[in-house]
């Protein structure tokens, strides 16, 4: 009896020290609002108003973000704080550390906040009650902490579009209740591990775009409930599993961009439930000749790069509920299939194929929002009924042999992106596109447009127009506050510069090259602090190099943190477009829209530099003009340069010893000028130097030696000077004349050290001997002299 009173008595003891010695672990009502409180108080964008309003509530469930059960707050949403991207709002992970005393919490979600750091390793024990945690589309990076898996009621774990990285904790596989779990959007490597086949309750799994390889494993097939599987954009290799063809309740399968191999398994067109084939983009070998017969009914379908070949499959005309179709990079040939066209398509791309013909004028149809048919053999006008597809978004016909003038009526359209380079379109003006506000990329390069170029493109951001045939330069162009990017190389242009160019601050690319433009370059230029590529060769320009290109922030800057912005153009487009579609998963990242490379001369020949990545360059081409003055020392300044080129012009005076300090700089040519003097020996100190042209001027001196200057040694760089030499060219240098004034004391150390030693013995040597014979006959000389007075 003494004994069971003992135990009585410790266990009250425990009870009593649990509840009021460990308040982290038991958190009341008051307790749960003051972790609230301190939760808020972290987050900038909510008012001190918000805050006290809060503050002077007994009841924590009365914050609108939260949800309360028997007054215990069980849900906390509050995705999306910040949908501007303030710059200024930065959250870190340790803005979760409050919530981790609020152990009644059944659902966390804190989505696209953009919060910064590594999960706390500690504190998801606490949240043993979790069942669904939605962290996506923050900036978390680390690894995944271990506590995270001990949340074993936990239902959706939803961590995509983060920076975690490392493998995938084969602990995963403890979860044993998640339904939903998203990974895809991370920088995850190593194999899959196995343990996931323990969620027997997963219906959705996305592992997609991360860095996962080795074989998908065998052992999927054992996850019978699932019905979307994404491992897309991985390096996974090997065979696509035969056991996939046992999960009978999958509807989506997503394996694009992988490095499976093998043979394109037939058994997937017996998957009864399939809507959704996404399987393109690896290196699986397809059988032309086989009969297909689906026993699916598709919604999607991407067999992009699967080596079709021949006509278009006729049993893709079948799938009437197919509005996504995905069949670019294969060897297609043919017509566009009629009973194709008149099917409702949201996306279709065909492009790099071998298409041919028309377009069916059906194909435009009210629900179409992008269509790509890039770099095909299609011919012909487009149709006039082109202005029925109201919600077209995206138009991508680039690269084909489509003539004729554009529809009027395309104008009316909601496009975000027009690209319809490379083929014959012709007109001496383009469709008003002043009422589009979402026109941001356009692409009309390489045709035969004539005229004037027109500047009611608003909201443009990028506009590139070379190779047509348009004879002015806009007057005005302060309409286009948004450009970035413009492109008018080899056209027809004619007169000066506008000063209004000076105007577009947000300009970022400027290529004027192959044209007519006389005058001079505008002073105003070094306004454009953004531009990071200027290419105004082969022109008429006139007058002096302005001084103020030495300020052009663009280009001083390491490339990337004026530009880093550009590319986010495409992407924006992109998510405008697949917001209508119903934000399909990772489509965002898979559209892939691109327009044509930027041409400039690089390195001395003509070729594209990748818009994907263009914050790699930065660039400087005035060559080819009439341009006398001397090379301004202020360019000294652009160490963002990797391409400088002055060629072709009548420049004189000095080479600027300051161009050494350009040391990201490829390429220098300053060939066929009038430049004298010698090279400066600083032009030794640009290490990435690999082209380097002086040929034609009238330099003298020695070439200066070391470092990339030793490479130097192609004679052609250096022809046609009045004195230069060097080993390069291997032409000896003639020994220096003696210095005018008189050598340093450094010098004369060295002299004496040396020569001078070997002369002061001959010559001790000799005075010597002239004292002592002196001394001697002096001697004599006294003696004789006295002996003379003594017989005196």
């Amino acid at each position: 009896m003494a004994k069971l009173l003992s135990l009585l008595i410790m266990f009250i003891l425990f009870i009593f020290f649990f509840f009021f010695f460990t308040p982290t672990l038991s958190c009341p009502p008051e307790c749960q609002k003051q972790a609230l409180l301190q939760f808020t108080a972290s987050l900038a964008n909510l008012t001190d108003d918000d805050l006290k309003h809060w503050n002077s509530s007994s009841d924590g469930c009365l914050f609108p973000f939260v949800k309360c059960s028997s007054s215990n707050v069980v849900e906390i949403v509050l995705g999306d704080l910040n949908p501007y991207r303030t710059p200024w709002r930065v959250w870190t992970s340790t803005i979760l550390t409050p919530l981790f005393h609020i152990r009644t919490l059944t659902v966390l979600d804190l989505s696209f906040n953009e919060i910064r750091g590594e999960l706390p390793r500690n504190g998801f024990a606490n949240l043993s009650r979790l069942e669904h945690l939605n962290l996506r589309g923050n900036h978390f990076n680390g690894s995944l902490p271990s506590q995270l898996f001990q949340l074993r009621f936990l239902q959706t774990l939803d961590m995509a579009d983060n920076s975690f990285h490392g493998n995938i904790p084969p602990e995963i596989g403890n979860m044993t209740k998640l339904s939903y779990l998203y990974f895809s959007g991370n920088n995850f490597f190593g194999e899959i591990p196995t343990s996931i086949v323990s969620l027997k309750e997963l219906t959705t799994l996305d592992l997609s775009f991360n860095s996962l390889s080795l074989e998908i494993p065998i052992e999927f097939g054992n996850l019978s409930n699932i019905d979307d599987l994404d491992l897309s954009y991985n390096n996974l290799t090997g065979i696509i599993p035969s056991s996939i063809q046992k999960l009978t309740k999958l509807v989506a399968l997503n394996l694009i961009n992988n490095m499976l191999t093998g043979e394109f398994p037939s058994w997937l067109f017996d998957m009864k439930n399939l809507t959704s084939l996404l399987i393109g983009g690896n290196n699986l070998i397809w059988n032309n000749s086989a009969k297909i017969v689906p026993k699916f009914t598709l919604s999607k379908l991407s067999l992009r790069s699967s080596g079709l070949a021949g006509k278009i499959p006729d049993w893709i005309s079948t799938h009437k509920t197919l509005v996504h179709l995905d069949l670019r990079e294969n060897q297609l040939e043919g017509t566009f299939p009629q009973g194709l066209a008149e099917m409702n398509f949201e996306y279709i791309n065909l492009s790099d194929n071998r298409l041919t013909g028309s377009l069916p004028p059906q194909l435009f149809g009210f629900n179409l929002l992008v269509l790509s048919l890039s770099r095909n053999n299609f011919y012909g006008k487009l149709p006039s009924n082109i202005s029925n597809a109201t919600r077209l978004m995206a138009l991508m016909l680039d690269g084909n042999n489509f003539s004729g003038k554009l529809p009027k009526f395309i104008s009316n359209i909601n496009l975000c992106l027009l690209d319809l380079s490379n083929n014959k379109f012709s007109s001496n003006t383009l469709p008003d596109f002043s009422s589009n506000v979402n026109l941001r990329i356009i692409d009309l390069s390489s045709n035969e447009f004539s005229g004037e170029i027109s500047t009611n493109l608003f909201q443009t951001t990028f506009l590139s127009l070379g190779k047509n045939k348009f004879s002015s330069f806009p007057k005005n162009l302060t309409h286009m506050s948004n450009l970035e990017y413009l492109d008018i190389h080899d056209n027809k242009i004619t007169g000066e510069l506008s000063n209004s160019i000076c105007q577009i601050s947000t300009l970022q690319i400027l290529i004027l090259r192959n044209n007519s433009l006389q005058g001079s370059i505008l002073d105003c230029i070094f306004n454009l602090t953004n531009l990071q590529i200027l290419d105004l060769s082969i022109n008429h320009l006139v007058g002096k190099i302005p001084t103020n290109l030495g300020n052009l922030t663009g280009m001083i800057e390491m490339p990337g943190e004026i530009f880093s912005r550009f590319g986010k153009y495409f992407a924006t487009v992109e998510n405008q477009v697949l917001d209508k579609l119903g934000n399909w998963n990772k489509a965002k990242r898979v559209m892939s829209f691109k327009t044509n490379d930027l041409i400039v001369n690089w390195k001395k020949s003509i070729q594209g530099l990748s818009i994907d990545n263009l914050k790699g360059y930065s660039l400087l081409d005035l060559s080819m003009n009439q341009l006398s003055s001397e090379i301004p020392a202020s360019l000294g300044n652009l160490k963002a340069l990797k391409i400088f080129n002055i060629s072709h012009n009548n420049l004189f005076g000095r080479i600027p010893a300051n161009l050494g300090d350009l040391k990201n700089l490829e390429s220098l040519d300053l060939s066929h000028n009038n430049l004298s003097g010698s090279i400066p020996q600083s032009i030794a100190n640009l290490l990435q130097l690999t082209i380097f042209d002086v040929s034609n001027n009238k330099l003298k001196g020695k070439i200066p030696e070391g470092s990339q200057m030793d490479t130097m040694n192609d004679p052609k760089s250096y022809a046609n000077n009045s004195g230069l030499c060097g080993m390069q060219i291997q032409v000896p240098c003639s020994k220096q004349p003696l210095p005018t004034k008189p050598p340093e004391l450094k010098s004369k150390e060295t002299w004496f050290s040396w020569e001078g030693v070997g002369i002061g013995y001959a010559v001790g040597f000799f005075v010597a001997v002239g004292i002592s014979y002196l001394s001697n006959s002096c001697k004599t000389f006294n003696y004789c002299s006295q002996q003379r007075r003594q017989r005196v």
